[in-house]
């Protein structure tokens, strides 16, 4: 059975849908790993402010309402769908650099290949606006207003510690985003193939198996990315010159004060959002996909 031909440009368009699904679907959990992986190491005989994920979404919904679970959103809608469209384009050109022909199958380390290059690709994007989301993300929670919103927060950065401050970060995002990437569209290729029925195409794949390609992907995607994902938060939401040396400093401070399970910080959190945002993710992704080879069978 011969596969439709890869189109990166669809994939742009279609990944850009599939992001915006993400952000709707996600955002809530997504504060929650934020204020969990940057809330204080309590002083002698304080209590942490949040005992864990429950206790955390329970506190800013009495606190804030559900406008709080949806800080900070507004950068990562901004910010997500040309990002998602990057991250969808370059997986999909990741794969057509390795076809000979159109009708070639590629295998799990070329998919997990052509992943890792959207990861790079997203980057340049993702780490302004993750800079951005954290500081909006922490402030709420503290209660001291510093930004009025993402461009004030953008100005503020910029004004400060010029393009730098703005792009504080981006080693760390890119040591999350590349494996993470490649894990991420490996996965759900792999799943996607499980889930096929015999003699099927895995375009015709159903709605619910769609989903649980999609949310498991989220999964082993995150089951990579939390570690340095805990210290990029941590490094971009640090006051300017506490961490001189970058990463290493801030993980050897996380593991002298709070051990290697804090490198798992906010695990709940991500693994109970990553399931539903990326099983949207997905399924928009898929649906936009349909649509667009429906429009325009030869792009």
């Amino acid at each position: 059975m011969s596969q439709q031909p890869i189109s990166p440009l669809k994939n742009f368009f279609a990944g850009g849908f599939g992001g915006v699904c993400l952000v709707f679907a996600g955002h809530p959990l997504d504060t929650i790993k934020v204020r969990l992986q940057t809330q204080p190491k309590p002083k002698p005989g304080e209590s942490l402010v949040y005992a864990g994920t429950i206790d955390c979404f329970k506190k800013t919904l009495a606190k804030e309402g559900v406008k709080g679970l949806y800080k900070g959103m507004a950068a990562p809608i901004i910010g997500v769908t040309p990002m998602f469209a990057v991250c969808f384009f370059g997986f999909g050109l990741g794969k057509k650099l390795q076809q000979r022909t159109p009708d070639d199958i590629l295998t799990y380390p070329q998919l997990f290949a052509a992943g890792m290059l959207s990861g790079v690709f997203t980057t340049a994007i993702m780490a302004p606006g993750e800079r951005i989301k954290c500081l909006l993300q922490i402030q709420a929670a503290s209660g001291e207003v510093k930004y009025a919103g993402p461009m004030d927060c953008v100005k503020q950065l910029y004004r400060e510690s010029g393009i730098r401050g703005i792009y504080k970060g981006t080693a760390l995002t890119l040591m999350r985003d590349v494996p993470a990437s490649g894990m991420y569209f490996m996965s759900y290729e792999w799943l996607k193939k499980l889930l096929t029925p015999a003699g099927k195409s895995p375009n015709e794949l159903s709605v619910p198996s769609v989903l649980f390609a999609g949310g498991m992907a989220g999964i082993f995607n995150w089951a990579v990315a939390i570690p340095p994902d805990v210290l990029k938060s941590r490094f971009q939401t640090a006051p300017e010159g506490k961490y001189p040396n970058g990463f290493r400093d801030v993980l050897r401070e996380l593991i002298r004060e709070e051990g290697v399970g804090s490198l798992y910080k906010g695990f709940n959190a991500v693994m109970l959002r990553a399931f539903p945002a990326n099983a949207a993710c997905f399924l928009g992704f898929e649906l936009a996909m349909k649509f667009l080879n429906w429009l325009a069978p030869n792009l």
